[in-house]
């Protein structure tokens, strides 16, 4: 088992339900962590064979973020975490999302939700 970690994704998108957040878009930073196993033939053959592509999973999650609109950090979050869950080599994940300066006086709010195969 191998655990794959994408650290602090900074993505824009619309975050939100206040007019102001409505009408722009908000940083946003992204943790990833993934667990999958590595087959013993990419690990011999120095080579991507059958192993889980963290580039790929990293460019489906932007186009997520930033093509889309969300009201809750919660919905954002489930979402990110469906879209990796779907390959079935996944067998553990969990995604932080941060919203930079959601509230005053703190640096960040986030959210964290994990799922088990």
């Amino acid at each position: 088992m191998a655990l794959i970690r994408v650290k602090n994704l900074l993505l824009r998108t619309f975050i939100g339900f206040n007019p102001e957040e409505l009408a722009n878009q908000q940083d946003v930073i992204i943790n990833i962590a993934i667990e999958a196993d590595i087959p013993q033939e990419a690990l011999l053959a120095d080579e991507p064979i059958g192993i889980y592509n963290y580039k790929t999973i990293t460019k489906q999650v932007i186009v997520l973020v930033q093509d889309n609109r969300f009201k809750l950090l919660e919905v954002l979050t489930k979402n990110i975490l469906d879209l990796i869950m779907l390959d079935q080599r996944v067998s553990r994940a969990r995604v932080e999302v941060d919203k930079p300066h959601a509230l005053r006086f703190a640096e960040s709010v986030s959210f964290e939700m994990e799922a088990v195969r």
